[in-house]
């Protein structure tokens, strides 16, 4: 990560205590800091299980030709992910985290794990997207929803599209959402940067009571005046939408990187 910078409209560090850093160096995932599944309690294991590499410093995020759909109600629909936490209730239970439809039932009843999840701060991530049009690279904080389900907003630090980045400029999605909080009101946009998203950039949010704030390369990009209070799952995934049910074997692997993350509390929460 690049060393803290302070000025007008750029991220400032400075205010914030390192707490969560993760350089991908070792030989395996660290499980201390990762859940190597998906949402694992809406689904099988077998169905949730990241594909991955670990190269030196970097997170390869893979989508496979065997790979099975993640949930075979959600379609075609495969993911490669790491989270922060989980969470469920028992079998045929609609408790669990991130409950983005209301006819989820838990098919897994997982463990909860609260291993990183913090309830405000600043989170970054070094990501390098792939330009396949079928694939989406994305980072965000979700509501564990132990304590209570409307718990569920979403910090959507970016999400990458295949179709909107190359060295023609590249389209972030990101903001807040509601999910099942009616606290909040969802709140996306889609920032056109001149970058290339296929190539390393950052991407972070800060968030307090004071709202929440959005950074590329350490620039602010975009300000929700809203904020979560409850504590959040970070989520690092890869997502490939398939045009077709029929695959062709030779299109795969489809990858993306990760890079280094950081998460950091408040100064004052010291």
């Amino acid at each position: 990560m690049n060393a803290p910078t302070v000025g007008a409209g750029r991220l400032d560090r400075s205010r914030y205590d390192l707490e969560f850093a993760e350089d991908f160096t070792g030989t395996e995932v660290d499980p201390s800091r990762w859940v190597t599944h998906y949402l694992p309690q809406w689904t099988t294991p077998q169905r949730s299980a990241a594909r991955y590499d670990l190269l030196p410093g970097v997170l390869r995020l893979r989508i496979d030709a065997d790979q099975p759909a993640w949930r075979p109600d959600d379609g075609e629909l495969r993911v490669s992910n790491l989270q922060t936490g989980s969470f469920s209730g028992g079998v045929g239970s609609d408790r669990g985290t991130h409950r983005h439809r209301s006819d989820l039932r838990v098919a897994t009843a997982v463990p909860t794990r609260r291993l990183y999840t913090p309830r405000s701060g600043l989170v970054e991530a070094r990501l390098r997207a792939t330009p396949d049009p079928t694939c989406m690279l994305a980072v965000w904080l979700v509501g564990l929803e132990e304590a209570a389900p409307d718990q569920s907003g979403e910090v959507c630090i970016a999400e990458l599209y295949g179709s909107a980045v190359g060295p023609g400029g590249s389209t972030v999605r990101l903001g807040v959402k509601a999910h099942h909080d009616p606290r909040l009101g969802t709140d996306m946009a889609d920032v056109v940067l001149d970058l290339d998203a296929t190539d390393w950039h950052s991407y972070a949010a800060a968030w307090d009571a004071g709202g929440t704030r959005f950074y590329v390369d350490d620039e602010l990009v975009r300000v929700v005046p809203q904020s979560l209070a409850y504590p959040l799952v970070l989520m690092v995934d890869l997502f490939e939408f398939p045009a077709e049910a029929d695959r062709d074997p030779a299109a795969y692997p489809k990858a993306a990187e990760v890079g280094p993350i950081r998460g950091y509390r408040p100064t004052a929460d010291r």
